[in-house]
């Protein structure tokens, strides 16, 4: 079992983390923030973002930070004035978005109920419908999988990358046995690390379902990704959570934390 350790408390709610110019990025929701946060636990405020929840980030293939604006149904990139300014509009294919991860071809997929594709050429269509609360996505070093945690189906489904972009051959990558996977990242090993909120855990599984490790954090992990100088941290972002009706309440307790656990293999894929 790996000691977890605490980076950082009072977060509103911390989601979407990304290790990212030898900084942890996350958003915190509920304060309409990115954040950067060092290894000493110092964080710096990066962007605001026009919106409450949900958002997310990644980084398109020049360095260009983007955000989802999920209930606007907006794909947001900063400028270098650190402005939010819109880059793909994404409501015309549906009307909210969660969670976003670029491929190492700059394809940017965002989803919640399907999963959209924006190309780097500012392209937008649906590639995947049918998702089950879409929640973390992941692509393989590759670039031939994409994996997504679908939270209310309680597995993680992979699909084949086509040259395009397009997705095929939709698969079950790991059966959770009813667990509801959240944010997830990828390792050199091939396993998946997945948050779980009502198991307050976080979870390595290998393909086909088989657990291989398991982290307790005593409350809500809602996201997690590997990173710190040689890619062994495994960032976990934790909240106390009261259940979707005490949203505002959850908010405002400020439970967030950002926790710390050495891990077996580095990251790999994307983000």
């Amino acid at each position: 079992m790996s000691e977890v350790r605490t980076l950082v408390t009072g977060l509103r709610f911390g989601e979407s983390p990304r290790w990212h110019a030898g900084r942890l990025w996350l958003c915190n929701w509920g304060a309409s923030e990115v954040l950067a946060v060092d290894l000493d636990g110092k964080s710096e405020v990066m962007a605001t973002v026009p919106t409450t929840i949900p958002f997310s980030i990644d980084w398109l293939a020049d360095g260009t930070l983007v955000v989802v604006s999920g209930q606007e149904g907006l794909l947001l990139r900063q400028e270098a004035s650190g402005a939010l300014v819109p880059y793909a509009d994404l409501r015309a294919i549906d009307q909210g978005f969660n969670e976003i991860v670029v491929d190492g071809r700059g394809n940017a997929y965002v989803n919640f109920g399907i999963i959209a594709l924006v190309t780097p050429d500012g392209a937008v269509r649906q590639v995947a419908d049918n998702i089950a609360f879409g929640n973390g996505m992941a692509v393989t070093p590759d670039n031939s999988t994409l994996i997504v945690a679908e939270s209310h189906a309680h597995k993680l489904t992979a699909f084949s990358i086509g040259p395009d972009g397009s997705l095929t051959d939709r698969r079950v990558w790991a059966d959770l046995n009813g667990d509801s996977p959240d944010g997830i990242c990828l390792d050199s090993e091939g396993a998946v690390w997945y948050a779980s909120v009502p198991g307050q855990n976080c979870v390595r599984v290998r393909e086909g379902g088989q657990v291989l490790q398991t982290i307790d954090v005593g409350r809500g992990c809602f996201a997690c990704m590997l990173g710190g100088p040689d890619n062994r941290t495994l960032f976990m972002l934790a909240a106390e959570w009261l259940g979707m009706d005490k949203m505002v309440e959850a908010l405002d307790a400020r439970t967030g934390q950002v926790l710390t656990a050495l891990a077996p293999a580095p990251h790999a894929g994307w983000p």
